[in-house]
């Protein structure tokens, strides 16, 4: 690789040929100009979308349950699902889960089996899904979705495959391509796909102590919010608690400190969290900072007086921890306006994106009021007390059983929310929404066109720590100090966590001049799997805090 570069640094006009960090992106987008834009993309697509997940193919892949009654679209060809344990339908001629092109805007149906309540899924690396768990005759089901350029694929289902009953679980990619899945009601414990067989016993179920420890008499530690740390280690946070867990030896490293405040920030006081951008870019000396971010919930007991018909304000406070500090305690700071069951999203410019949830309640049907529709940014590098800024509101509800995602061109897809339980559209203070959004982040507005990089030609598989080339092209002068390029994890959302999702800021060697508006970046793949899983990214350059649209890449 050395050669390499220095073959470049002799054969080319270097602009910049030593590493950057991220404390130098100093040129912030004047988001307080500037708050967004709203675009309804359907009024109606057949389902609301409990779960979210961008695939390779630029689709989106979305389901509900499948127990509540027909939806708003049939499924093709006259096909019919029958099930006998199904509580709402035996026989049900319409779809629960639909197959959304991001490039024409048009979606079609899928058919899923068996009932998908409240599951959880992730991305293997060859790219296909694998979605786990749910309800009833579901809720020990894998299913896969292996994405295809044809009107073709379609759920395959493998029943009875999971050890225990998965509804509201939570599942972690690991570095060696296992999915690792955690909880769920009344599952205090994880289990891996593939299976594992322990000593030649067969596949297991290992108890997680901490889990049991965590619930409550309102639960509280449903979906568990996972992120996978670059010791290969998992953090872990359930109610007020976190650890450090060693998943292969079933040991907790680390306790770390309790959030502040003592109020619960999981299911069904659903709160959200995201472990901050990873930047590659530290001296050569230093580890590199891991933060995770904790925002929103609900004040203990506010699910059970929401069933009651009492609504308290929700949590206000994000708390944010960095986990391998040696004293490591929770910087809390107060968000615009409360929130429950909002989602949170990483954005390509390394912002947290605030999204959906009401500001009074909890999480279930019925229990949420006072809809939250304006979108927050938060920016981590800011100076405390300037991070956060407020958006344009969307004039639609987005409750209970609504998500986002991240898409390739910088929007934030958002979808669903359904907070009764059959779908329900007149009469109801909030109504089911079948409708399909999206949302521009200010740095999508034209005015910042000049300034933002198009990747023109790129290497599409990023082997570990190897030299990798991407060209780009920039309408007006390069400014290196605030160019970087950026690895982002498409998630599986839902329940307002988005599984699976991270970002690496990769390693920049040097930019060469090419000829006019274009420029060549040296870039280091992800430094280890634990990093950066295998399997596809969306690959982001930011110039001045302008993305430009994603290309796939596949690590591996």
């Amino acid at each position: 690789m050395n050669i390499l570069i220095f073959f470049l640094i002799l054969t080319s006009q270097i602009i910049y040929n030593l590493p950057i960090t991220s404390s130098q992106l100093t040129d912030p987008t004047p988001y307080s100009g500037n708050q967004g834009q709203w675009r309804l993309l359907h009024s109606s697509v057949g389902i609301s979308a409990m779960h979210m997940q961008l695939l390779r193919t630029n689709k989106v892949i979305m389901f509900d349950r499948t127990d509540y009654g027909p939806s708003n679209i049939s499924l093709p060809r006259g096909q019919c699902r029958r099930d006998p344990n199904d509580a709402a339908l035996k026989v049900d001629c319409t779809a629960h889960s639909i197959l959304y092109d991001l490039g024409s805007n048009t979606f079609r149906p899928l058919t899923v089996h068996t009932d998908t309540w409240c599951s959880s899924g992730s991305v293997l690396p060859d790219g296909t899904l694998v979605q786990t768990g749910g309800y009833n005759d579901g809720d020990r089901v894998v299913r896969t979705f292996s994405p295809c350029n044809n009107d073709y694929c379609d759920w395959l289902e493998l029943p009875n495959y999971l050890i225990q009953r998965r509804w509201y679980a939570t599942n972690q990619i690991l570095p060696d391509g296992r999915v690792i899945i955690v909880g769920g009601r009344q599952q205090f414990n994880y289990e891996f796909y593939p299976r594992s067989s322990q000593n030649q016993g067969g596949p297991r179920t290992i108890w997680l102590e901490f889990l049991r420890q965590t619930t409550d008499q309102d639960e509280n530690n449903l979906y568990p919010f996972l992120h996978l740390l670059p010791d290969g280690n998992l953090f872990i946070f359930a109610n007020t608690k976190s650890i450090i867990f060693d998943y292969s030896q079933n040991a907790v490293v680390r306790e770390l400190p309790n959030i502040p405040g003592g109020d619960p920030r999981n299911y069904p006081s659903t709160g959200s969290s995201v472990l901050l951008p990873l930047d590659e870019n530290t001296p050569s000396n230093g580890s590199i900072e891991v933060e995770i971010m904790v925002c929103g919930g609900a004040p203990r007991n506010s699910y059970v007086l929401a069933l009651h018909g009492e609504f308290i304000n929700a949590l206000g406070t994000c708390g944010r921890l960095n986990v391998y500090d040696p004293n490591p305690r929770w910087l809390v700071e107060l968000m615009p306006v409360p929130r429950v069951m909002a989602d949170m999203l990483l954005l390509p410019t390394g912002d947290v994106i605030i999204i959906n949830g009401a500001a009074q309640g909890a999480a279930g049907w019925e229990n949420g009021r006072d809809p939250v529709t304006k979108p927050v940014i938060y920016r981590p590098s800011e100076v405390l007390n300037h991070r956060f800024s407020v958006m344009i509101g969307s004039p639609r509800a987005r409750l209970y059983h609504s998500t986002a995602v991240l898409v390739p061109d910088g929007r934030i897809l958002v979808g669903g929310s359904n907070p009764h339980a059959y779908y329900n559209f007149t009469g109801v203070e909030y109504p089911t929404d079948l409708s399909l959004e999206a949302f521009s982040p200010p740095y999508l507005s034209e005015e910042y066109d000049p300034v933002r990089p198009r990747i023109a030609a790129i290497d599409v598989v990023f082997g570990y720590r190897q030299l990798i080339s991407v060209e780009i092209l920039v309408p007006e002068s390069l400014s290196v100090r605030v160019l970087s390029a950026r690895l982002v994890a498409p998630s599986f959302t839902t329940h307002s966590f988005a599984m699976n999702q991270r970002m690496v800021i990769l390693k920049l060697i040097g930019v060469t001049h090419v000829a006019a508006g274009s420029y060549r970046v040296s870039l280091v793949g992800p430094s280890t799997a634990e990093i950066a899983p295998p399997g596809y990214y969306l690959l982001f350059v930011v110039h001045a805090d302008i993305p430009s649209s994603a290309a796939w890449v596949r690590v591996q």
